[in-house]
Order: structure tokens, then C-alpha cells, then sequence
């Protein structure tokens, strides 16, 4: 197995080169066919293992519209002798790139530096995916006729905007996508030469919040001093949010309590770019923070631009709030106490308006199950090294429905990424080293589940 993992790696990386080039991106502004070419080219690689009985480019219905989702890859192959079925999860969509003058190299054409590839969606998930086709072509190349594991493969086309038909696809394909296990290529390792498997996920509660004061905009040398403008009221709202540490200080938004391995602040501000003299917030372990604590942000505004300014005080200001949800509270309920303590702040009675929510559930593995200990003995094999169990301070909302859908099945999420991939970020990469590790855990995982018998 090993021979067949290492002589596919470079094949793999070509084809996982191949797929950065599309830039297949679901944000409506951008030019929705890239997606088509990335599925049509996925589909292309699924049917090429020659493991599956079928391959599909599916669409499924976003619910309480009348428009499809994105285009999905559904690749299934029936167990056979009793064998277990195994589904293998990741997305071929991608972020925007952002500034293209941020970017070291072109943002779609990937490049390869200091044992790096780099690129938009060379590490999330475009590598994911490759990950699964590369395991398949290594065991159907080790097992041949002796591959009796039942192996569905779903590739999803637009987990970066919000998976918004994911449900319905899981409705519309619920035979098809039943499995024992399901390994969700998404996340993280622990560094780039110690596997990590995620046992948890925090929520996410996304919203957008106007703040009004003015039925008009007025001038801000006649009226300022007696006229709360939005913006003021805005910032002064906002503040309340947080505890003069940084903490969210929201009553009703929970924390976990769970330990977490040793992590430094020197670890931190190497792996997240935090600035000389600029300090971390929050108290208790940083992992604690990260991984079992409310985070919010404020990650876009509406506001007159630097280059329009005027001495004019505005009538409104929009915001949009990302929080970050401890796993075990429901996103619903973190919602609604972030809009009570909103509405109980709003300082000069100012007018609120809330939007556009968006709510996506944590997540906390059961460790107990059979899959869970075959795949972290995988990790150590693979990589040579015991895999840490990791919290994930991200949100991947769809898992729960997962849940939801397939109570019975083990979920196993994996990853391609090391603390310094930068997804989402300008100059995204792949530590070579880590995804021919990560090659070698699922085609081990595979291998080794061949051998369970859940039938007599």
C-alpha cells in the first residue's frame, strides 16, 4: 500500500494542479460555469479510478426557492460480502481570491515553492478531494478484485457559500449517500507533521444588524453634539459585545468546558500573523479560546467610504456579525441572545434591524466508535506520529444535518490543512509533506476497513 500511495503522489498533485487552474467560485457575482467545468472535471477523475458502478453531476433544490443549488459529484459503489460503506465527503468550490496584488503568485495558477503548492483552493478542499481519488487509485490498485468496501464519494459545489441545497441533496439521495462511516475531508491537522482528528466544531450564527438614528443625513457641524449620528451608535453598541479582555460578554452565549493540549502565544502569533506588541485576547488556554468559546466579529460594514467622506451625519450604518458558537450550544439559542443584548444596548434608543440570519450548528464526535479508533491508528501509521485530537475554532454547519440525516453513522473529520495553509486567505498552500500523509491515512483507513465484517 505504501508503494502505491507514494508512486500516485505525483499524478495526484498534476491532477489537484489541474483543478486550482478553474476558478470555481458559487458567489452569484462570479462566473458560474467555472463551477460546471470543476464537476464535470472531478466527475472525470471519479469515473477514471474505475472503483464506482456510477458517477454523477447532480443539482438539488435550494429549499423555499425556485433556483438548483450548485453542481455536486455523486460517485457510488455497493458493498459487497458484507462489507461496510464508507463515504467520502470534501467540496471543489473555493473562496474569492480577494486582491490579486496580495497574492505572492496568481491566485488559480498554482505554483509550487519551498515544498508548498500554492494557490486558491489548493489546500481547502480542492486537496481534500484529491486526497479521496488519490486513496481510491492506491487500493484499487493494492486490493483489485479482493475491494469489497462499499465506497460513495460526494463531492459538494458550494460549501463556501453557505451549502445552501445541502439538505435537500441529502433528502434527494438519502439511499444513495447511507454509509457506516463518513470522513469529511475539511479540516485541519495539527502541525504539518502531526495528524490531527477533529472531535469538535464550534457554531456559527451570521446576521446583518442596521443601526438607524436619522430619518435624513444631516450637517454634522449644525447638528453634532446634539444629534447621535448611526455610526457613533453604532461603534457604541458594538463595544458591548466585548469585556474589556476581548471576551464575549453576551449573557446567554455558552462555554464549554474541556481541556486542550499545551499551545503557546509564541505558537499563535507565528500561525495566526499577530503583530509585535499587539496582544491576545480572551482569558483561560488559548485553545480554550479558540476551540470552546463564543467568538464574535464584525466582518463587513456599510459606511461612507474614505474617498466620499463629508462632514455629514449619517442616518444609518449596516454591519454583518459573524459569531462563532462553543459546540454543544445551539446556534438558535446564541442567536437570540446576541439580538436581546443588542436590542437591551441600542444606546440613544437607537432604531435596529436585523437580516439576512444564517445558523449552523456545532459539532462533538462520539471517540467511542470502531471507525474513530481505526482511523486515528491510521494517522499513526501514516504519519509516523500519534494524531492529537483537535477542537476546530470553525464552523462546517453541514456536519449536523449529517447527523441528523444518518444518526447510525460514524463521522470522521479529516483534513488536509496545516496551521500555516491560510485558507480563505491570500496565499493559500499545501504542505506537500501533509497531503502525502493524509494520501496514506485514507488509503490505510480503506484498506482496513475492507477487512470488517458487519454481516455474518
Amino acid at each position: 500500500m505504501a508503494e502505491a500511495v507514494a508512486t500516485g503522489i505525483p499524478r495526484a498533485l498534476a491532477d489537484l494542479g489541474d483543478l486550482v487552474r478553474i476558478p470555481g467560485i458559487a458567489w452569484p457575482s462570479f462566473d458560474q460555469t467555472q463551477l460546471e467545468r470543476s464537476a464535470a472535471a472531478v466527475a472525470r477523475l471519479a469515473e477514471e479510478t474505475g472503483a464506482f458502478d456510477e458517477v454523477c453531476v447532480l443539482r438539488a433544490g435550494i429549499p423555499g426557492t425556485d433556483e438548483k443549488g450548485q453542481p455536486a459529484v455523486l460517485a457510488t459503489r455497493a458493498a459487497r460480502n458484507g462489507k461496510p460503506t464508507i463515504l467520502l465527503y470534501a467540496h471543489h468550490d473555493v473562496q474569492p481570491p480577494g486582491d490579486d496584488a496580495l497574492w505572492e503568485s496568481p491566485p488559480f495558477e498554482p505554483t509550487v515553492r519551498d515544498g508548498r503548492m500554492y494557490g486558491r483552493g489548493a489546500a481547502d478542499d480542492k486537496a481534500g478531494v484529491m486526497a479521496h481519488i488519490a486513496a481510491i487509485r492506491a487500493v484499487g490498485e493494492t486490493l483489485a478484485d479482493d475491494l469489497d468496501l462499499g465506497i460513495t464519494l460526494f463531492i459538494e459545489g458550494e460549501e463556501e457559500y453557505g451549502s445552501r441545497s445541502f439538505g435537500q441533496f441529502l433528502d434527494d439521495n438519502t439511499d444513495a449517500l447511507r454509509a457506516d462511516a463518513i470522513v469529511v475531508a475539511d479540516s485541519g491537522n495539527w502541525d504539518s507533521q502531526t495528524p490531527g482528528l477533529t472531535v469538535s466544531l464550534r457554531g456559527a450564527a451570521r446576521f446583518t444588524l442596521t443601526v438607524r438614528t436619522l430619518d435624513h443625513a444631516s450637517h454634522s457641524g449644525m447638528f453634532g453634539g446634539a444629534v447621535p449620528d448611526s455610526m457613533m451608535a453604532t461603534i457604541r453598541l458594538l463595544d458591548t459585545l466585548w469585556d474589556e479582555n476581548g471576551s464575549v460578554a453576551v449573557e446567554g452565549m455558552a462555554v464549554r468546558d474541556a481541556e486542550t493540549p499545551a499551545y503557546t502565544e509564541e505558537t499563535l502569533r507565528s500561525e495566526a500573523g499577530l503583530l509585535d506588541g499587539v496582544s491576545p485576547i480572551g482569558d483561560g488556554s488559548i485553545l480554550s479560546r479558540i476551540w470552546n468559546k463564543p467568538a464574535i466579529t464584525i466582518i463587513g460594514i456599510d459606511a461612507t467610504s474614505v474617498d466620499a467622506a463629508s462632514n455629514t451625519l449619517s442616518p444609518s450604518t449596516t454591519v454583518v456579525v459573524s459569531a462563532r458558537v462553543a459546540p454543544g450550544q445551539s446556534a438558535e439559542d446564541a442567536y437570540a441572545a446576541m439580538e436581546a443584548h443588542l436590542r437591551a444596548n441600542a444606546p440613544f434608543g437607537a432604531e435596529l434591524t436585523f437580516s439576512d440570519l444564517d445558523l449552523g450548528n456545532g459539532f462533538l464526535v462520539d471517540t467511542a466508535g470502531w471507525a474513530v479508533g481505526a482511523t486515528r491508528a491510521a494517522m499513526k501509521d501514516a504519519y509516523g506520529v500519534a494524531p492529537v485530537d483537535l477542537g476546530v475554532g470553525g464552523s462546517i454547519p453541514f456536519i449536523a444535518d449529517l447527523v441528523e440525516k444518518f444518526p447510525g453513522a460514524q463521522i470522521l473529520v479529516t483534513g488536509v490543512e496545516d496551521p500555516h495553509s491560510r485558507a480563505h486567505s491570500p496565499n493559500e498552500s499545501l504542505h506537500l509533506d501533509t497531503f502525502r500523509h493524509a494520501v496514506g491515512t485514507e488509503a490505510l483507513l480503506l484498506t482496513r476497513m475492507n477487512e470488517v465484517e458487519l454481516s455474518s
